[in-house]
């Protein structure tokens, strides 16, 4: 093992080689170009930084954009163009810098920015942030306790209550006033009078888990309501409803709480709400590693603890990117 394997950065130190990529891209002077070459040679965190940050910036060629529907091929490239650097001296520091702009958006994205979730935002009344539950009192009194990374609009000016869950998931409490509060979510919704539920987004749909009272839930505006009574679930999408069935729902909304609870569960799932909770992107590589099952009860506050516990039982490999990405394959 040569020393280069041996080097961690510091999060500063990633820092500073992503400061010195964007200044040498930008028509460096001479003594810019001096200083970084002293910066370079002083320590060795320095150029592993450095060559961790430039394997990135080659691998942004695609606009960032486009970056969320090619996870998978452009970080698998990543992977395999470390365990070069790696092996390598830092001569790759010369190679071109000509992505700039591409590798900052790029970092931005692994830092939690998506074009959607600004689009989510600008739309909402109530928005969470990553990692953060929240709560609300609307008008009525009636309160919304927002799961991480949410976001919900509300209207109360058409004779009814509505409340439109746009990104996340949120639960309801429902305060009783004779008009009832619906929810929105995807094409389906939830109406009730006075009650305690959630309403859930999923990648087609959405899901309902009702805690006390009853619930109404279409798919969508013409299909049949089914009514929910406590500790009852349904999930709907694109126009139909699967079958309601039984379930904790104490178990189920213990994240409010702060407790993720699962039976069963894929580790794509888990690894979709844990993302929720970690300031940045987590990425599945491996589809045979997303459809491993996993039974558990993990804190949401650390879901790099989370993923360490996971690594141990399932034997994944983990790598960390500039202190924003997490890979797992």
């Amino acid at each position: 093992m040569n020393q280069l394997d041996r080097v961690t950065p510091t999060p500063a130190q990633e820092q500073a080689a992503l400061a010195w990529l964007s200044l040498l891209h930008d028509q460096p002077s001479n003594g810019d170009q001096l200083t970084f070459s002293r910066w370079l040679q002083a320590d060795p965190a320095h150029a592993e930084a450095y060559a961790q940050a430039q394997v990135l910036w080659e691998l942004s060629e695609a606009p960032a954009r486009t970056l969320a529907d090619e996870d998978a091929f452009a970080l698998q490239g990543y992977l395999n163009a470390m365990n070069q650097s790696r092996r390598s001296s830092v001569r790759r520091w010369s190679g071109a810098l000509a992505m700039a702009a591409c590798l900052v958006l790029m970092i931005g994205l692994g830092a939690g920015w998506q074009p959607t979730r600004w689009v989510d935002d600008l739309g909402a009344d109530y928005v969470s942030a990553p990692g953060e539950i929240r709560t609300v009192t609307l008008a009525d009194q009636s309160q919304v306790t927002l799961d991480a990374d949410s976001a919900i609009a509300v209207d109360f000016s058409r004779g009814e209550r509505h409340v439109q869950l746009r990104r996340g998931a949120g639960f309801f409490s429902v305060t009783h006033t004779g008009d009832p509060l619906v929810v929105d979510a995807e094409m389906g919704q939830a109406r009730v009078l006075g009650t305690q539920f959630e309403v859930r987004l999923q990648p087609h749909g959405a899901q309902v888990t009702v805690l006390s009272g009853r619930v109404g839930v279409t798919a969508d505006k013409h299909a049949e309501q089914q009514i929910l009574t406590a500790g009852q679930q349904v999930a709907y999408g694109e126009g139909s409803a699967q079958k309601l069935h039984a379930v904790d729902s104490e178990a189920q909304l213990a994240w409010r709480q702060g407790w993720l609870n699962y039976y069963k569960a894929t580790l794509a799932d888990v690894v979709q709400d844990l993302g929720r909770y970690y300031p940045g992107r987590i990425v599945l590589l491996n589809d045979e590693l997303a459809a491993r099952r996993v039974s558990g009860s993990f804190p949401s506050k650390d879901p790099e603890a989370v993923l360490g516990s996971l690594q141990g039982v399932l034997g994944f490999e983990q790598t960390s990117v500039l202190g924003h990405l997490i890979i797992l394959r």
